[in-house]
């Protein structure tokens, strides 16, 4: 996902993709302890995908804090 995607969404469907995110890497990550994951480049890739979503949701929690 691309920041600008993310930024895109409200903050109610944000906080769900944050929580179905961690799902997911969760998932990879068993998968990989127990060899089946086909691609551990995606552990990454979910990784940073949260961080973007943590990132936009701390920007909105500050800019309604100046406010």
């Amino acid at each position: 996902m691309k920041v600008n995607e993310i930024r895109d969404f409200t903050t109610e469907e944000l906080e769900s993709k944050l929580k179905d995110l961690k799902v997911e890497l969760f998932n990879l990550r068993f998968q990989h302890a127990t060899n089946q994951l086909d691609n551990p480049l995606k552990i990454a890739d979910v990784k940073k995908s949260i961080a973007r979503v943590m990132t936009v949701l701390r920007e909105r929690e500050l800019s309604e804090a100046a406010n």
